[in-house]
């Protein structure tokens, strides 16, 4: 019998794991094809049981057995229904249904095993979100990009070890400098994200999150320290994971490394080689057809990139490549990591003998060059400037020449301040648009909805 998508049954199926991540015309498609059992105290399966099917709880409960003693009660619509029934094969325990039960038989091979995620341009796709639902925090991280790349199993190791924490209103979560322990996951209420450029410098606030976002994870993958402050708005709960699982359970299996030949292959193949060292580090070296977004200005440039194309990040030794590299898969930007960043392609580190993708300064000619075929383009800025304080000081006197050092420093150091400030306004006008963006798709679908509801009131 096909389950309605639409009805309750249909909404309870469409949370469960990992269901919850399957793409609308996939769903629907499996919809067609299920049956919903129902059981009076009996049993659902044994232990020993080898058929490949995961069993789901619809309504009811069930209890787990082993030698006829109860190792836990299952009950329909808690966190632990959302995932198949005991789903190691063979069964390692009996599951017995406890009064009137219905559930739901599915083929594991399908379930686990669906088509390879595409990564298509979804910016218009409105998400029904269930006003009050206290579990829309779950299907709402389930169907991010990120966790619908992760098999089953991690997402239940996942959810069940997530730890709920607490803040009043006004307590800081995180402190701009520290060091990062876990990820985290709005339950509900929130919180605002504010930094300082430099430590005398003005607070900007660059965004508000509210329930499902999350935040936390550029600290963990970096080894950066955290580079905002973090204060409840509300009363807020948190659900938190720690360092260890988030790099086990999300990380490892997200994130994909290729070395420089493989580097070469996919953008032989058309993917964008992004650099997301500063300014001055790339200028100083880079590869070629490389382009220039350092990672903390990543976030206000993610429009412009080809969702078509994927993208391979280079840093200096890969740490930040990770961070920038989640970045770009939480917005379903297909993205690879240079294993070893730049620094695993100097003399010694790994890059080939005749390579001719490196492009860079050169250096003095009593030092060490790079191997053979490496392209020389310009004098080393650091030359440069000694040519220029040596012509300096025969024409200027000592104290003049120091006291113009000094203010060219000061000057520099404001300018950098400066940028920096307009870059977290910048960042917080795009955090305000996407905001905006997500409240007018959910108006739109919600005026979709009173249009159906008005169209069915005057055909009645």
């Amino acid at each position: 019998m096909t389950v309605d998508v639409n009805s309750e049954d249909g909404l309870i199926i469409r949370k469960l794991i990992p269901l919850a991540t399957l793409p609308g015309a996939q769903f629907n498609a499996l919809c067609a094809e299920m049956t919903i059992e129902e059981i009076q105290d009996g049993c659902l399966f044994k232990k020993g049981d080898s058929v490949s099917q995961l069993v789901y709880l619809i309504s009811g409960e069930v209890a787990l057995q082993a030698a006829g003693l109860v190792v836990e009660v299952i009950a329909a619509g808690s966190d632990s229904a959302r995932f198949a029934l005991a789903h190691q094969i063979p069964r390692k325990i009996d599951a017995v249904a406890n009064g009137r039960v219905r559930f739901l038989r599915l083929n594991a091979d399908i379930v686990n095993n669906p088509p390879p995620l595409a990564y298509e341009d979804n910016s218009y796709m409105v998400i029904d979100e269930t006003e009050g639902d206290p579990d829309d925090w779950m299907t709402v991280l389930l169907r991010s990009p990120i966790f619908q790349r992760l098999p089953p199993a991690n997402l239940q190791k996942i959810l069940m070890g997530l730890e709920a924490v607490h803040f009043k209103k006004g307590e800081t979560i995180l402190e701009q400098g520290g060091t990062g322990d876990y990820y985290y996951l709005i339950k509900n209420g929130q919180c605002l994200l504010t930094r300082k450029p430099s430590p005398n410098a003005k607070e900007i606030k660059l965004a508000q999150l509210g329930n499902g976002d999350t935040f936390g994870e550029d600290a963990l993958l970096s080894g950066a320290p955290r580079n905002v402050t973090i204060t409840a708005l509300t009363d807020i709960v948190l659900l938190r994971l720690d360092k260890n699982r988030f790099i086990s359970l999300i990380k490892e299996p997200s994130l994909k490394f290729v070395d420089y030949a493989g580097m070469q292959e996919a953008v032989k193949h058309g993917a964008i080689l992004l650099d997301v060292r500063s300014q001055d580090d790339y200028e100083d070296q880079h590869l070629d057809d490389s382009i220039n977004a350092p990672f903390f200005s990543l976030r206000m440039q993610l429009k412009t990139f080809n969702h078509d194309k994927p993208v391979v990040v280079v840093c200096r030794d890969g740490r930040i490549s990770e961070a920038a590299a989640f970045l770009l898969l939480r917005h379903k930007i297909n993205a690879m990591i240079l294993a070893g960043g730049m620094e695993g392609l100097a003399p010694g580190g790994g890059l080939a003998a005749g390579a001719s993708s490196l492009a860079m300064k050169p250096e003095p000619e009593d030092k060490a060059s790079f191997a053979a075929g490496v392209r020389i383009e310009s004098l080393p800025r650091e030359i440069e400037q000694k040519r220029l304080i040596d012509n300096l000081v025969t024409d200027v006197p000592a104290g003049i020449l120091e006291d113009q050092i000094r203010a060219l420093k000061l000057e520099n150091e404001t300018l950098r301040n400066t940028n920096q400030q307009l870059n977290d306004k910048c960042m917080k006008l795009e955090f305000d648009k996407q905001h905006a963006e997500k409240q007018c798709r959910i108006l739109h679908k919600q005026m979709e909805k009173l249009t159906q509801v008005l169209d069915r009131l005057k055909g009645g």
